[in-house]
């Protein structure tokens, strides 16, 4: 989708341009805004930019963000933990560039173990133990041959291996669970990383070009947008030096329904920009 939207902008502002309209501007709000910084990445003139409700990378919007829980992750689990193709080829095709994505994930994988999922030795300690085989019952005869000391040794005894044998074997099923925990929590922290590598991979600004002019940039963000986190990702002011950062009160939905108001003026603010230091 992102690549056919730079596409498709790329086409219609160079049409634009040959029939002679300008200035030409861009922008958007949430997914759009960050679909039109990619766009402007790709223009080869300077251009007012103006990105409404969006941020430097998309990964955080769907790993960490309000969105986050829409994502069946169970399912995303499931299939990078099965296809190996995940891990072995489309891994090595991943660069960092946001400040604890894709990174973090190489880092943790090149050093974790590499499968947790071999438990035969808990089943070779059943084995050592005894565990899978039952106790032969005392016999009739044996009991009336013994006195009634030895059968409340017997007896004891008997209840004591129980007792021992309950133990180890709910320790076992204890350590069992315990590997089973650590396992899940492992993949399910290797498949997140793996989705914010993936996507910060095609969405982050910092893989595109810097726009030949970054001080016609003017961002609009919400102090409380839930659904595009800003924390742990590289700043738009770090990968685009120059630009302007305006934040609002309010949150993601608020600001869109409310706040639009704010947006027309950041707009105009950066044609009024444009035209002072390019007329035409």
């Amino acid at each position: 989708m992102g690549g056919a939207l730079v596409l498709e902008s790329a086409a219609l502002l160079h049409w634009l341009d040959r029939e002679g309209y300008g200035p030409l501007g861009m922008t958007g709000i949430s997914m759009g805004g960050h679909m039109a910084s990619l766009a402007v990445t790709n223009w080869p003139k300077p251009i007012p930019l103006v990105p409404c409700l969006s941020w430097s990378t998309a990964s955080a919007v769907f790993t960490t963000g309000v969105l986050s829980k829409a994502v069946n992750w169970r399912e995303l689990e499931k299939q990078y933990c099965t296809q190996s193709v995940y891990e072995e080829e489309i891994m090595h095709l991943l660069e960092y560039c946001g400040t604890d994505s894709f990174k973090m994930g190489q880092d943790f994988v090149k050093n974790s173990p590499k499968s947790v999922d071999s438990l035969t030795h808990l089943k070779l300690a059943a084995n050592i133990f005894h565990f899978n085989s039952a106790r032969k019952p005392l016999s009739a005869e044996s009991l009336q041959a013994s006195s009634n000391n030895n059968n409340e040794l017997m007896f004891q005894n008997d209840l004591k291996g129980a007792y021992i044998r309950r133990a180890m074997t709910g320790g076992l099923n204890s350590q069992l669970k315990r590997e089973q925990a650590k396992r899940s929590e492992a993949l399910q922290r290797e498949s997140l990383l793996f989705m914010k590598g993936v996507m910060d991979e095609c969405t982050h600004v910092a893989n595109f070009s810097v726009p030949v002019d970054p001080t016609l940039i003017i961002v609009v963000q919400a102090k409380e947008d839930a659904y595009v986190p800003r924390v742990g990702v590289r700043s738009l002011q770090e990968v685009w030096p120059g630009c302007e950062v305006r934040y609002l009160e309010g949150g993601h939905i608020s600001a869109y329904l409310f706040k639009q108001g704010l947006f027309r003026q950041a707009i105009y603010d950066a044609f009024n920009r444009f035209l002072q230091k390019y007329p035409m």
